[in-house]
């Protein structure tokens, strides 16, 4: 895959629960993980739990579960 490199706005609230997705998977893993693997990871998981993806998005009403899938 290869990664291009984008900018995101999100409010400090999401940023802050994202880190915290982030630093959970790094310890299940054992090894680094970056924002963007938690992201693919919240993606991923929203399939099987659509519930999870929107409550780490919620302080971010303009986005949307399917409208983040629909643009991965």
């Amino acid at each position: 895959m290869e990664k291009v490199s984008e900018t995101i706005k999100v409010s400090k609230a999401t940023k802050e629960a994202l880190i915290k997705v982030a630093a959970k998977l790094q310890e299940r893993l054992g090894r680094r993980v970056d924002l963007d693997e938690a992201i693919r990871h919240l993606i991923a998981s929203s399939i099987k739990k659509p519930e999870l993806l929107d409550r780490v998005f919620a302080s971010a009403p303009s986005l949307s579960s399917s409208e983040l899938y629909e643009e991965r």
